[in-house]
Parts: structure tokens; sequence; C-alpha cells
């Protein structure tokens, strides 16, 4: 089975950092696109952090500078490092994966991917 778990959401104050995990199983992780998006109440979801099969990234333009998404391959988990944070970051963090060879790119949108975890929920106070 297709799966992947978030972990890691917490509450942080801002400026502070926090790093959160997506664990898949039934399927190579680093073999595939990967990203987080995330959700904030009263908006769309949106795409934050996007990995490829050869490591490349792209980021929203909110989040660059601040966040890095990565893989350990030994673990075939994607991670997003989260720094400076800011109460606008305040959302439910998902991952996502995409089946096919190709990736997407910032702006990449929810129908980019086909799996999907089910979140970890990050608040950042002020």
């Amino acid at each position: 089975q297709v799966q992947l778990v978030e972990s890691g959401g917490d509450s942080v104050q801002a400026g502070g950092s926090l790093r959160i995990s997506c664990a898949a199983s039934g399927f190579t992780a680093s073999r595939h696109c990967m990203a987080w998006f995330r959700q904030a109440p009263g908006k769309e979801r949106e795409g934050v952090a996007v990995i490829n099969s050869d490591g490349n990234t792209s980021y929203a333009d909110s989040v660059k500078g601040r966040f890095t998404i990565s893989e350990d391959n030994s673990k075939n988990t994607l991670y997003l490092q989260m720094n400076s944070l800011k109460p606008e970051d305040t959302a439910m963090y998902y991952c996502a994966a995409r089946s096919y060879v190709d990736c997407r790119w910032y702006p990449f949108t929810q129908p980019d991917f086909n799996t999907w975890g089910q979140g970890t929920q990050v608040t950042v106070s002020s």
C-alpha cells in the first residue's frame, strides 16, 4: 500500500525552527517528485517546496531562504526544515508524491500530485 505519514508538527514561537517529516511506504520516495503543501485557515492549499529524483528543489517565494526540503533515502523519508518561522506559516502541512517520471516546479498545484498524507499541524505564535 502506498502511504505517506507526516509527523513533527508543533507549536513554536515566531523566529523559531521546526523540522517536519514524511515517512513513505509502498514506494521509494527518492525515485519520485515529492512535495510539501500547506493549508492555512480560510486559504487554499498551496505548494511550499518540491524535490525531484535528481535532488533539484523549488520553493514558494514566501518560504525561499527559510525552508529546506530534503530526503533521507535510507529511511525513505522526506523532510521540511523550517527556520525563521512567521505567524503566517501557521498551517496544516501535507506531504505529497507525484507518480509520473516528470516533476512540477513552483507554482505547482494539488492536481500535480497523486498521493497524499493526512497532514501535520504547525502553529507559529507571535
